[in-house]
Order: C-alpha cells, then structure tokens, then sequence
C-alpha cells in the first residue's frame, strides 16, 4: 500500500492532517488529529457522494461524517475515509438503486434487485492503516457491528454509537439498516 505525504486540513469542524493511502484502484483518505491519544476515537467511513457533499436526506451518511468529525475534532483521533460508494456497488449503480428505491424497494432489496449482496464493502484495509499508525486499540465510532468485528489484530475496546434523528426521507433506510444489516440504532 502506497500512502501520501501528510499535509494540514483546516476544515471547519477544527483542524486536522490528512493523508491518502492507494490500495490497487482506490484511494482512501485518513483526516486526523495532531496528538491522537493512546486509545483514539475512530470512525470507518465509506464515501456517500450524495450524503457527504450533495447534503441527500435519504441518508444519513452526511450527517454522521459531520458528527464524527466534531467529535473527533475534540476527543482527538481519525476519520478513515474509504472509497467504497453505495456499500460497494459503486456510484453509477447507487444511482439505479436510488430508482429503485424510488418505486418502493428498500435499500437492500434495490442491490439485490441489480445483482448485489447487501453490503459489498471490505473493511480489511482499516487493519493496515491503522497499524501505519501503531493503533492497537481503538474506540469504534459505528452503528454498524460489521465494523465492529473487521478487526484481526486491533482490539475495539468500546464502540461508541452514533445517534441521528430520522427525517421523512430516510426513515425507511434506517429502519432496513435496522431491521436487514443488523445496525444497532
């Protein structure tokens, strides 16, 4: 894996480094405190184009980012920024899972319906990047207990959830990331 040099991001959630990390045919992004603590606060995110910069409401993958970056903003520790869109299937077909979903399936049924198991992202990587780092233990900012057992060498000593109110638009999301992914909302 190839990583970039580290550079300074002031953002306006406070300000970090970054570094960019190439693993074959993606390029992840680590934003992170100065002085991460012994013990730092992660969060594993995976690119939403339409949460993260477009502001969807059918998420709340925007939101979360903007929480865990205040957060970790304060408590000190990273952000690990994967490029894995739509879970996996990438943003073209997101888009036609969108239009799906659209004419009533939920998120898991619209990959299915394109061909896709319900959540396609690897999380592998974290494991690497974070050894980069000579992390060994972390606190886990997730809802989402597929991240929470990712890990081979790395102990998660607390996963510390992300609460976001519902809004009309992603109650149905939320309520199938519930219901069919097993997050813990």
């Amino acid at each position: 894996m190839e990583k970039s040099q580290i550079a300074t991001l002031p953002t306006k959630f406070g300000t970090f480094k970054i570094q960019s990390f190439k693993e074959k045919d993606k390029e992840h992004l680590v934003i992170f405190t100065e002085n991460l603590p012994k013990i730092p606060l992660i969060r594993i995110h995976s690119e939403c184009l339409t949460g993260d910069a477009l502001g969807s409401l059918k998420c709340d993958c925007g939101e979360q980012l903007e929480y865990a970056l205040r957060k970790i903003a304060k408590k000190g520790g990273m952000v690990i920024y994967l490029r894995q869109e739509g879970r996996g299937i990438g943003l073209f077909n997101k888009v036609n899972a969108y239009a799906l979903q659209d004419k009533g399936l939920d998120t898991v049924e619209a990959n299915h319906q394109l061909g896709f198991e319900a959540d396609l992202r690897d999380f592998s990587v974290v494991e690497e990047i974070l050894k980069e780092f000579n992390i060994k233990k972390i606190y886990l900012l997730t809802n989402n207990p597929k991240k929470e057992f990712a890990f081979k060498e790395i102990k998660v000593v607390k996963r510390v959830p992300i609460k976001m109110p519902p809004n009309p638009f992603n109650e149905n999301y939320l309520k199938t990331k519930k219901e069919k992914l097993g997050h813990k909302l």
